[in-house]
């Protein structure tokens, strides 16, 4: 038990250590929020272009979509940050963990409100129509209030699924909450920093699975 304690909950090394995995939290809260607020508000963009029912635009729409839905996130960072700038474009380690994460919750987003928007009963559309509103209207006032409350779940799911991979910034040298753990580690010599590092995600991410769940209950449709 000496040693357990020793190795991952040493006083001293915590100590030393709490304001660098502070600081990384505070980078994580705003990363992750930015990629929420990105990856949702375009995604919601693409769906409602969809929705104009575009043909070429549409298979363009889909094409990205799946590609996106299709690689790795770690692949897409290593993409934008060590190959992009043999084109010319350059991006911080930031911008590129944000920029990628934010397209990946785009792809899926965009998906599951489309989902939503096909779910919604033709007569929903024809109804609104018949009443003088126009396409744009009718998406605003009637379809999308109910395609959003079918969303609600799946894409509040998604979303943490996603904004976790914020962690994976530590491979392109983002102080975020695991590369200040990580780093810690290697100075100290011991894994208590880890230990700090877990029960900061913890700090962060329950409150949002608890508000994600309250969010599902209030939101579902009664039966």
């Amino acid at each position: 038990m000496d040693n357990f304690l020793f190795s991952f909950f040493n006083l001293d090394v915590m100590v030393r250590y709490f304001p660098a995995i502070v600081d990384g939290f505070i980078l994580t809260t705003y990363l992750g929020l930015a990629v929420v607020l990105t990856g949702l508000g375009l995604g919601l963009t693409l769906a409602l272009i969809r929705s104009l029912r575009w043909r070429v635009v549409n298979v363009l729409i889909v094409i990205a979509v799946d590609v996106f839905r299709a690689l790795p996130p770690l692949v897409i960072i290593i993409l934008f940050y060590f190959a992009l700038p043999s084109a010319g474009v350059t991006m911080t380690g930031f911008t590129a963990t944000w920029l990628s994460l934010s397209l990946v919750l785009a792809a899926f987003s965009e998906e599951i409100f489309w989902a939503g928007i096909l779910a919604v009963q033709k007569g929903q559309w024809e109804a609104a129509r018949s009443t003088g509103l126009g396409l744009g209207q009718t998406l605003a006032y009637v379809v999308l209030p109910q395609a959003v409350r079918l969303t609600i779940p799946p894409l509040v799911n998604r979303a943490i699924a996603i904004t976790k991979g914020t962690a994976l910034g530590s491979v392109v040298a983002v102080q975020e909450i695991l590369t200040q753990a990580t780093t810690a580690q290697s100075f100290s010599g011991n894994p208590t920093p880890l230990t700090l590092g877990a029960l900061a995600y913890l700090i962060l991410f329950l409150p949002v699975v608890i508000f994600g769940r309250w969010l599902e209950t209030r939101f579902a449709w009664r039966r």
